[in-house]
């Protein structure tokens, strides 16, 4: 069992520190919200810290899960930071969902101090993060990867390494891109099954069984056919998420129309006021007229 700091309490890390306690690891947590840490800490019977560098003193791995690059970056660095207090021989473990480039800067900050790092997004939503079924998308070398994948297993149905450090971030975005384009074409089913006036849980029950079944239509179209979208993975970390891989894609030359196209959409939706809803929200910017 590991010592280990979890920095950031959200939707995703409040149950997945959770998980690590349960399965036997010694773990510290830290979150901008001191409330919120404290809540977590007297729930599972673990320490809560008023700062980083207080969080990882002794820990084996110190593991995040924050919002975007910059918001990781308030968190490593400084006097307060993570990387002021980590032993050497530590891995850091990214969980957010960032940029490939700031994998590979955190990496070289990490080196600097002896201390390993491995890049490490997660899908499958705060449903996932809750039932332990998450799946860790890792970058990063062979030996700093040892170290951390029976900690990451607390939490996750499916743990790979995928290549050196910044490859998961970039699988994540394959991951993204994917998902985008997914919910463009079931928001799409949707709306011309109802205007045809079909049964709509008949419809997505059968071809469900088909070709078209996917976790999007498992998981979504029966809320979709409902117009609920006030859960679930908000639109507001989609666009994040595909700003993130529209600018990698600009770097390295993939084409990616639809994936623009989408992301088009979802601004369509923030603009509706649905920055919040589900990402099967498209839907609605469809219905709207």
């Amino acid at each position: 069992m590991a010592s280990i700091a979890f920095l950031g309490l959200g939707v995703m890390g409040y149950p997945m520190a959770g998980h690590l306690v349960k399965a036997g690891h010694q773990v510290c947590v830290y979150n901008r919200t001191v409330s919120k840490a404290e809540a977590w800490a007297v729930e599972h019977g673990a320490k809560a810290c008023a700062t980083p560098v207080e969080a990882v003193g002794g820990a084996d791995i110190v593991m995040m899960c924050l919002g975007n690059d910059d918001d990781v970056r308030s968190v490593v660095y400084g006097d307060d930071g993570a990387l002021a207090g980590m032993q050497k021989g530590a891995v850091m473990v990214d969980h957010t969902t960032a940029s490939a480039e700031l994998a590979a800067e955190l990496a070289g900050a990490c080196a600097q101090h002896g201390c390993g790092f491995v890049d490490a997004p997660v899908s499958g939503g705060q449903a996932g993060a809750e039932n332990g079924k998450l799946t860790v998308m890792c970058g990063g070398s062979a030996s700093d990867f040892a170290k951390v994948e029976s900690a990451i297993e607390a939490f996750a149905q499916r743990v790979a390494r995928m290549g050196d450090v910044g490859a998961g971030q970039l699988t994540k975005m394959v991951n993204q891109i994917c998902i985008a384009g997914l919910v463009q074409g079931l928001s799409e089913g949707v709306h011309f099954a109802s205007k045809a006036n079909l049964d709509l849980e008949l419809v997505f029950d059968v071809i469900g069984k088909g070709a078209a079944q996917s976790w999007q239509m498992d998981n979504r179209a029966s809320t979709m056919a409902t117009d609920e979208f006030e859960f679930g993975f908000a639109v507001d970390w989609m666009r994040k998420d595909l700003n993130i891989v529209l600018a990698e894609a600009r770097k390295n030359g993939s084409k990616l129309p639809v994936t623009a196209l989408v992301d088009q959409f979802y601004g369509d939706v923030q603009a509706m006021g649905g920055g919040r809803w589900d990402t099967s929200s498209l839907l609605r910017r469809l219905n709207r007229n």
